[in-house]
């Protein structure tokens, strides 16, 4: 069984869209196994995005993961991370096939509603940043 990181962004909260975007995980067969709604500061989103530290929109993209609350969510389920990927589209939501989250919500480039692990190891690190063994449901 294999887990990843889910978050749904500070334009995903503030437009209603945590229950539209946990549907259709569900639907799409997906188990929510941990959650939880926080707020970081621009220091932890700096902390987590720090892979993307020298590109040119990561004071952009710290300060609006930071802009507002973020759901953070441990997805799982048989190729879980490929599924979650496909099920949010491409980064760019003008790119996105049909019916994808990003497609069908997004606004722009960074405020695309959701952010997905990309494999196993960033997933494990992810999952690590926002919860800890006890919040995890087995």
């Amino acid at each position: 069984m294999e887990r990843t990181l889910s978050l749904i962004k500070p334009d995903g909260v503030s437009r209603g869209l945590v229950g539209e975007v946990i549907k259709r995980f569900e639907d799409a067969g997906i188990r929510v196994a941990a959650m939880k709604m926080l707020k970081m500061n621009r220091q932890q989103a700096e902390g987590f995005y720090a892979v993307h530290k020298d590109k040119p929109f990561f004071d952009s993209l710290t300060g609006f993961m930071s802009s507002g609350p973020i759901v953070a969510m441990v997805l799982e389920g048989e190729g879980v991370i490929e599924k979650n990927r496909k099920l949010m589209g491409a980064t760019n939501y003008k790119e996105a096939e049909e019916e994808t989250i990003r497609r069908d919500f997004a606004t722009d480039i960074e405020k695309n509603i959701v952010h997905g692990s990309d494999s196993p190891e960033t997933a494990e690190f992810e999952i690590n940043y926002f919860f800890n063994r006890f919040e995890l449901v087995i």
